[in-house]
């Protein structure tokens, strides 16, 4: 299954995350989600959803899956996927988060932004909410870092 997130770690490799415009900017040119090979990939990523290899854990408006831990494979990002309807728990990105962005149903954005490309800084903290529908994210996390409020 490692191999349908490979396209998002090469995009994700290296790409600095202090400044999100650019940080999208540069993904979308490695990686355009409106291109033929990122509609394959999400398609893909859907597929697995149906399919309940991702995302098969907890209840709606989140439900969610560690497809891998941060290993020299995946460039050292932890990759999650999750599928939101709503708001999700608030934490912090010691060290940011590159997530894809895929509508499901209705017109969804996270955190305000449609479908694609979507970077948190090093350091950042939120409540991650999908408004307007349902869309499956794919976290990239560095090095796998992530906290959680309590």
């Amino acid at each position: 299954m490692l191999e349908i997130f490979k396209p998002l770690i090469d995009a994700a490799t290296g790409v600095p995350l202090s400044d999100p415009d650019a940080a999208r900017a540069e993904l979308n040119s490695r990686l355009d989600p409106d291109s033929p090979e990122g509609h394959q990939l999400s398609q893909a990523l859907v597929e697995l959803l149906e399919a309940g290899k991702v995302a098969d854990r907890g209840a709606p408006p989140v439900r969610y899956s560690r497809a891998a831990k941060a290993t020299e494979e995946t460039g050292g990002f932890s990759i999650d996927v999750v599928d939101m309807t709503g708001p999700g728990p608030r934490h912090r990105h010691p060290n940011g988060e590159v997530n894809w962005c895929v509508a499901l149903e209705g017109a969804p954005t996270f955190g305000g932004q449609g479908p694609g490309w979507v970077v948190e800084t090093p350091g950042s903290e939120h409540v991650p909410t999908v408004s307007g529908g349902r869309m499956l994210i794919v976290y990239l996390l560095p090095e796998g870092a992530i906290e959680f409020a309590s």
